[in-house]
């Protein structure tokens, strides 16, 4: 980077250099170092973006060098007069209509975090660019166009290759800064420097389309300056480092405030101008209003995008909340409630002061799934552990709570029925033998359960769980395989 900025530092001081050389001497030899610095920019830009493989700003360089060649054969040794309609206009004419295609392909290599990314968004990025050039073409029609126009109608079409030069460099302006507001790899060094590049040819551009229009080929020196950057500031986009930079809040925050106000920044100022104008005695002509009806349109059609968008964003918004809140609620490995979501429920259950059917907690351990983890590994044991989950979750109603409490054992949350008789159907459920990979497993399970037949404050979450895991070690000394229901009072199992 230090490195860019030096050869950057040279090329200014350079320029600064050339620039005042050309504007002080001689008409003849000014104007010839002023071609001869363009197109030694022109072929270095060539030349690098060649090296870096980038066809489109290849073949714009290329457009540029055929342009100016011929711009140098035509009007200093052939002495070609102005307008011409030779080679060189079309040339430089095409360098912004190839460097925008270079844009927009270097615009879809997105990220994940760049904004905009389905297909409404980019209609609405499609139509601030409609807002922008539209509001542009109404203030440089009501401030100059419009005379340019007349010139363009009576000079013929060399002429309007004049026109359409700046004009074209002034799209690729307004399509690098819309494209930047929603796509990262366009905020980046190198299009900085193609941006300021269309910048200083399209104001001489546009200077120099006066002159023409006036019937003055003797063009100024000063309006020269723009021409003369543009190809040196097209080298350095060459030489610019692009980085990937991360996203950063700030610059989130950055590019929505963009996005929702600039498109609407030229609209303003062009309204106000046009107010002005007409309040000062002007006219408005059918250009002027049907460019503006135009404007109005896109600019109701954008805000009905952006409501579509909006609804569409709460929505995505409210699925991402419940999945974070699904996510922080369930095992990841089965999909039933975790510890957390199974004791929150557990403590809504025992906090209920008219109970009508008991509370049943059921503490089950999948006895010989060690084994099954120790020989044939874990993911074979996952699979087991899932079957387990989906096999609790059948064998209860929906209302139910099954959880995975940790590592092999469950829990399942009953309100009303008979417990051993719950106990008993869970048993049989889990018996089956577990086909995995194929290969047969037979796992079983120990079943402790607990129960509370009416609201006492004092017997916590923690009190039933304690009860229900006693209970299940009990199965477990008892031979494994059963069911041992725990009565009240619940210290008794410990």
């Amino acid at each position: 980077m230090k490195r860019f900025w030096l050869v950057a530092g040279c090329v200014g001081t350079f320029m600064v250099i050339t620039i005042l050389t050309a504007l002080t001497a001689p008409r003849e030899v000014g104007v010839a170092i002023d071609k001869v610095v363009q197109l030694v920019f022109a072929v270095a830009a060539l030349l690098a973006y060649a090296k870096k493989r980038d066809g489109w700003m290849t073949a714009a360089m290329t457009s540029l060098t055929v342009g100016l060649s011929a711009w140098i054969w035509g009007q200093q040794i052939l002495g070609v007069q102005l307008p011409t309609s030779t080679i060189a206009p079309l040339g430089f004419t095409l360098v912004p209509v190839l460097c925008l295609a270079a844009v927009v392909v270097k615009a879809q290599k997105r990220r994940a975090d760049d904004l905009l990314p389905n297909y409404r968004s980019r209609t609405v990025v499609v139509l601030d660019g409609l807002i922008v050039i539209g509001s542009l073409f109404v203030l440089t029609w009501v401030s100059a166009l419009e005379s340019l126009t007349r010139a363009w109608a009576t000079e013929g079409p060399g002429f309007a290759t004049v026109v359409a030069h700046p004009a074209a460099y002034l799209v690729l302006l307004v399509a690098i800064v819309v494209l930047s507001w929603t796509h990262q790899p366009v905020r980046q060094w190198p299009m900085l420097f193609i941006a300021l590049a269309g910048i200083a040819q399209s104001s001489s551009g546009w200077v120099f389309a006066f002159y023409i229009s006036k019937g003055i080929t003797a063009i100024p020196p000063m309006a020269d300056i723009g021409f003369m950057l543009c190809p040196a500031f097209f080298f350095l986009s060459a030489l610019a480092p692009a980085r990937n930079l991360e996203a950063s809040p700030g610059r989130i925050r950055t590019a929505d405030l963009l996005h929702l106000f600039v498109p609407y920044v030229p609209l303003a100022v062009t309204g106000l101008f046009v107010l002005w104008n007409t309040a000062t005695g002007g006219r408005l002509n059918p250009v002027e209003i049907y460019v503006g009806l135009a404007v109005v349109c896109f600019v109701i059609v954008r805000q009905l995008v952006t409501m579509m968008d909006n609804v569409r964003l709460m929505d995505q918004l409210r699925v991402s909340r419940e999945q974070l809140r699904h996510e922080a609620t369930h095992d990841p490995l089965t999909g039933v409630a975790n510890r957390s979501l199974f004791r929150e429920r557990l403590e809504r259950a025992l906090a209920v002061q008219d109970r009508a059917q008991p509370l049943i907690l059921l503490f089950i351990d999948v006895d010989g799934f060690k084994a099954v983890n120790d020989n044939n590994g874990h993911a074979e044991g996952d699979m087991v552990l899932r079957n387990v989950a989906a096999r609790l979750e059948n064998s209860v109603r929906e209302e139910d709570t099954v959880a995975r409490l940790g590592g092999d054992e469950f829990g399942v949350l009953i309100d009303g029925g008979d417990a051993e008789e719950i106990g008993e159907r869970l048993l049989k459920a889990l018996a089956h033998p577990h086909e995995v990979q194929g290969r047969v497993h037979h796992v079983h399970a120990s079943i402790g359960v607990a129960q509370r037949f009416s609201h006492d404050p004092a017997v916590t979450a923690d009190d039933v769980l304690g009860a229900a895991d006693a209970a299940m070690y009990t199965a477990k000394r008892l031979g494994k395989g059963m069911v041992v229901v725990h009565g009240s009072p619940l210290p008794e199992m410990t």
